[in-house]
């Protein structure tokens, strides 16, 4: 979804790239659904409305804190907030279903921005889950940090195949001291530069946070369509 915004300069335009969260919001087979609980509603002749939410931190758009793999990881609490917001290049890369994203499917792309997402169209709906989803590669995470990238993301629940025991995606992450952005949907954004916001809850100790991810791009800013 895009708005724009005038203020007193240029036309900004805003993509939401964070699917709503709802108990229909996909997740991890086993892992636990959003859920909203209301204590208080005025239908219920109360003074206001107050309620609680249990859910997997890794719902919807999330970052993953290097905790969530690697054992002497970091809590997303401690993560430095600029990894999360700054200038992003969108990607659209093009191979089967459920196989890995390598330095190739990016065909002659050069690597213009820090942090990189990765449109694969592979998790279409975010309310159904399908686990044959893109991922990624550690030849492409290797890749990517070469050429100074801080930040990968994709429109799937992870970079890693669903039912892949080794991570060895995640651990080149970590190795490589890169953050990780997942669950995003980028079918409405064309491909080309934007400033990423897309800042974690101080969630101390946690291994994940969901995030409102957007881009926003400056009219009349480069495409690289």
């Amino acid at each position: 979804m895009s708005q724009k915004e005038r203020g007193g300069g240029a036309a900004r335009v805003w993509y939401d790239i964070s699917p709503p969260l709802s108990p229909r919001t996909a997740v991890f087979p086993g892992d636990t659904h959003f859920a909203r609980e209301v204590a208080l509603h005025f239908d219920a002749g109360d003074n206001l409305v107050l309620s609680s939410i249990c859910s997997t931190l890794h719902v919807g758009a999330h970052v993953d804190a290097p905790l969530h793999y690697h054992p002497d990881g970091e809590s997303i609490d401690t993560r430095p907030l600029d990894l999360y917001y700054g200038d992003c290049q969108v990607l659209s890369v093009q191979l089967p279903r459920g196989e890995r994203i390598r330095p190739q499917h990016l065909g002659e792309k050069d690597i213009l921005a820090p942090r990189v997402l990765l449109r694969t169209g592979s998790f279409p709906n975010p309310e159904k889950w399908n686990g044959d989803f893109n991922a990624l590669s550690s030849e492409l995470v290797e890749h990517l940090s070469d050429r100074g990238v801080l930040l990968v993301g994709l429109d799937t629940p992870s970079v890693d195949p669903a039912e892949d025991k080794v991570l060895e995606s995640h651990n080149a992450v970590y190795r490589r001291n890169m953050a990780l952005l997942e669950g995003i949907m980028l079918d409405a954004v064309p491909d080309g530069l934007y400033t990423l916001i897309a800042l974690p809850l101080r969630l101390v100790g946690a291994d994940a946070s969901p995030v409102r991810a957007v881009l926003l791009k400056q009219d009349g800013a480069s495409s690289l369509r």
